[in-house]
This record gives structure tokens, C-alpha cells and sequence, in this order.
């Protein structure tokens, strides 16, 4: 995944930098969603060193070019783990483990795409979240516990 994201970033004519490429290697390690502060003390571990600010612009260049994603009610940046799959990328997010699911819909996509239309405004990113709970949590046996 670290190189299909090299590819992009070249394709859309940004070079691949050092801690761009740290930055990567985080996330595709990551199993939740991780803060610019979470990923600068996992470098610092492997003994490298770039600051918050550095990662901050690094993962805004990431979501903007849809190689990663900002989950707002965790508080994180994840990998795209949808590549160019068309639609919006959205997630679904267990507000009791924190479990995240990503998925893209094209028809929702172009529906909110229509809405703001009709207010004269031109969508350039949609965000959005379901939150609730997973099936694990929800299940009768997960209350029985």
C-alpha cells in the first residue's frame, strides 16, 4: 500500500519526502486511528524525529489527495483502505470498541452533491460518519457479560 501511494503522490506531481514517506509507514501499520501526536511517539520509538506541525501537514496533503482519512469522532488519521473506489468515502464507527468500518457510495455521493447544488454551492469533499454500534456490540452476548 506505501507504494501505491508513492505512485500518487508522483502521479500528482508531489515529491516523495522523507517524512511524507515516515508518515506512510505509520499509517499502514496503524490499527486504529492514530493523532499527529500518536504517530510523532511512534517515530520517536524508531528513533526518528519530525514534528507535530510537519505531520499535521503531511496528513492534510494525505486527505486531500484521498490517500488517508480523518475520522472525526475518534479523534485519528487512517489509511484509505479504499484506493479510487468511486463514491464517498465514509465510515461507520462503534461508539462502545471504537471498531471502524470504511466504505464508499457513489450514490450518496452524488445525492449530497445535488443538495448543495440546489444552494448554489459547489461540494468539493463531503464528510460524514455513522456512529453506534458494531455487531459485536450489539449482539444479546455482548450484554449478557
Amino acid at each position: 500500500m506505501v507504494q501505491s501511494s508513492i505512485k500518487v503522490l508522483r502521479n500528482r506531481g508531489y515529491r516523495v519526502t522523507r517524512p511524507r514517506r515516515q508518515v506512510l509507514e505509520v499509517l499502514e501499520t496503524a490499527q486504529r486511528p492514530l493523532s499527529p501526536y500518536d504517530i510523532q511517539k511512534l517515530l520517536w520509538g524508531k528513533g526518528k524525529h519530525l514534528d507535530h506541525v510537519t505531520i499535521y501537514r503531511v496528513l492534510d496533503l494525505f486527505c486531500t489527495l484521498n490517500l488517508a482519512h480523518k475520522i472525526l469522532s475518534l479523534g485519528g488519521f487512517v489509511r484509505c483502505a479504499l484506493g479510487k473506489r468511486e463514491g464517498c468515502h465514509r465510515f461507520t464507527v462503534c461508539r462502545n470498541c471504537g471498531a471502524f468500518q470504511e466504505f464508499a457510495d457513489k450514490g450518496l455521493c452524488a445525492g449530497e452533491s445535488e443538495i448543495t447544488q440546489d444552494f448554489g454551492f459547489h461540494a468539493e469533499q463531503h464528510l460524514a460518519e455513522s456512529l453506534g454500534l458494531c455487531s459485536e456490540c450489539s449482539s444479546p452476548q455482548g450484554d449478557s457479560v
